[in-house]
């Protein structure tokens, strides 16, 4: 009986861990562990079935992924159509940081001095 307990135990723990990486679609801001939408309850206990049906975590991964598209993961993994979404902020800081190495070196630079018409031009308005 004490193994039973652990396995099962051992089960919980695993399906909290899955419903800790996939997103609610609904609330869309938490993860499916966290939600009390009626959807989680349903994929919690999707994830449930499928583990007491001997999947692999990696299989219930996918089968969600499937289903419901890359969206699901809470951390997606890094291919052709998640890129910008891992690349994008550090590529909007270097360009971020770009303009503002140009905006500083540009008032760094000293003014060319005035020519000569430009000086006598000068004084008169000035006069």
């Amino acid at each position: 009986m004490a193994t039973a307990h652990a396995a099962d135990h051992e089960e919980a723990a695993r399906a909290r861990a899955l419903a800790e990486e996939l997103r609610c679609l609904v609330c869309q801001n938490q993860t499916i562990a966290d939600s009390h939408a009626p959807l989680a309850v349903d994929l919690r206990k999707q994830i449930d079935r499928q583990i007491a049906d001997g999947k692999s975590d990696r299989e219930i991964v996918s089968y969600m992924t499937d289903r419901y598209g890359e969206f699901i993961v809470y951390r997606p993994p890094f291919n052709a159509t998640t890129f910008l979404l891992w690349c994008g902020p550090f590529l909007l800081l270097a360009f971020g940081a770009l303009i503002a190495w140009r905006v500083v070196a540009g008032r760094r630079r000293a003014p060319a001095p005035l020519s000569d018409a430009e000086r006598q031009r000068a004084r008169r308005l000035l006069e």
